[in-house]
């Protein structure tokens, strides 16, 4: 009688090794990505047929060694029809609601992470929250030493009033910003820390593949930094606490387990927490960038990031945060990126401003123009070009500056130009045609020009269509 039960559990244990089991990224409500051959995975018991039908497609595979099983569904147009997925082993799971468009990696830290409920007009913005063809999945899971097979989430959501305010508002205005222009359903993966810095997100080829980052590279085999401590509840046991601002740390956890699902491209907003770095942060923003293309096989993949914002960082030498965006603009050099530029949505007092909305936007108009065909979009504010220096006045040239002007009829602020001295002053700076020609009280012979060259400096130089200029700098000496 009492090997009964014994039996019953030993069953009950068989069948649920059996059963066919998916990633917890593969679910109802999910966004598959167009034009690409969409994969989908799980585990199951070794020698298990496992079969996938979708959108008319019906794919098999079998487990490997290690019980993971993989199929890919062929490429498909967009499609924001709900239809329904049914993965069937020796169980059968069926996933609601899913159609296909567009998916979109959201990271960063804490302005990646901050929500509809904490940007501007949320109570306006959550009551017009129903905007059921933008899915978004925030993915929990903490730090990791190796990388994570499973995302921890509650899964997908549709954008409703119930639901949008806890999405990334940056991702949530992108979406709605390419929804305005382009009829296709937008998935978010919500992938995101705040007060993280860039090195825990930047997977390990990243690091070997910037010679500048040797030092990274050279001991990847030490990271992320842990650390073992008795367990409270048992003794006899350890927790392992990893430091998640460590290299590798959140590329394991909460990037890894995405992988390989399908993406049309990423969004980026960090930097806060490497202030100071200078042009090192530009390294690792190849690192980062070129770390990602690599780990998705998609060496074309967009990635848009956001120049921070100016912020007083008290305490902190006031250019720093200018050599962060002048690190940040230098990244544009790494082909299929595009940089949203905040100098006159900030707050000089808050690190997380508010105009979640304008930022989002303003990643939406690069895509716009570089991934939606709206080819005559302007998705970028002026970009400092060249100088010419001739005695007293310096003439500056600019990419995406037709219609210069300052706002609202003011004079231009926020310029310095210095001399033989290097030693920098106010200076006037006036719009001539498509050209900025700047002189300066005191300096006969202008040999450089610095324009919101301060982590304070909200200036007011934009292009015709509106959009601030990028701070910049047209010396390399050292900083003070």
């Amino acid at each position: 009688m009492k090997i009964t039960p014994i039996v019953v559990i030993l069953a009950t244990a068989i069948s649920a090794r059996a059963d066919v089991s998916l990633s917890p990224i593969i679910g109802s409500h999910m966004v598959l990505q167009r034009d690409a051959a969409c994969p989908v995975w799980g585990w199951a018991d070794a020698g298990e047929e496992v079969t996938v039908e979708f959108a008319g497609q019906k794919k098999t595979g079998k487990p490997d060694a290690n019980g993971k099983w993989m199929v890919k569904l062929d490429a498909m147009k967009a499609n924001a029809t709900s239809q329904a997925m049914t993965v069937k082993g020796k169980n059968t799971l069926t996933l609601d609601d899913v159609v296909v468009g567009d998916v979109w990696l959201c990271s960063g830290q804490s302005n990646m992470e901050w929500t509809v409920n904490s940007s501007a007009n949320p109570k306006e913005e959550i009551a017009a929250g129903t905007q059921p063809l933008i899915r978004h999945l925030k993915v929990n899971n903490p730090g990791a030493v190796k990388p994570d097979e499973k995302v921890i989430s509650g899964g997908w959501q549709n954008a409703s009033p119930q639901t949008v305010g806890g999405f990334s508002a940056v991702g949530y205005y992108f979406a709605k910003s390419v929804r305005k222009e382009v009829d296709v359903p937008i998935g978010l993966l919500g992938a995101n820390w705040g007060g993280t810095r860039i090195e825990p997100w930047v997977p390990p080829q990243g690091f070997k593949a910037v010679s500048a980052l040797k030092d990274i590279a050279d001991k990847l085999d030490q990271f992320p930094s842990k650390s073992e401590k008795p367990d409270k509840a048992d003794p006899t046991k350890t927790v392992v606490s990893v430091n998640i601002q460590t290299p590798l740390a959140l590329f394991n956890a909460r990037i890894a387990p995405l992988v390989p699902f399908a993406i049309k491209g990423a969004l980026w907003y960090q930097g806060e927490s490497n202030n100071g770095e200078g042009m090192l942060y530009f390294e690792k923003m190849k690192a980062l960038v070129g770390g990602w293309r690599d780990v998705w096989q998609m060496p074309d993949m967009p990635f848009y990031f956001v120049q921070l914002a100016p912020f007083i960082y008290r305490g902190a030498n006031p250019e720093n945060l200018a050599r962060i965006w002048e690190a940040q603009a230098a990244a544009l050099a790494i082909p299929h990126t595009g940089m949203a530029v905040l100098t006159d949505i900030g707050n000089i007092t808050d690190i997380h401003p508010k105009n979640k909305q304008e930022v989002g936007r303003r990643l939406a108009l690069w895509a716009l123009a570089k991934d939606y065909g709206k080819k005559a979009t302007v998705f970028s504010g002026p970009l400092f070009k060249a100088a010419a220096f001739d005695g007293a006045k310096a003439t500056l040239t600019f990419e995406h500056g037709a219609g210069l002007k300052a706002k609202e009829g003011q004079a231009l602020t926020h310029f310095v130009a210095a001399g033989e001295d290097k030693a920098f002053v106010p200076a006037k700076a006036e719009i001539v045609g498509d050209k900025i020609v700047v002189t300066a009280d005191g300096v006969a012979k202008v040999t450089a020009v610095r324009f919101g060259w301060s982590h304070d400096a909200e200036p007011n130089l934009f292009n015709g269509a509106g959009l601030p200029a990028s701070p910049f700098r047209t010396d390399d000496w050292p900083v003070k």
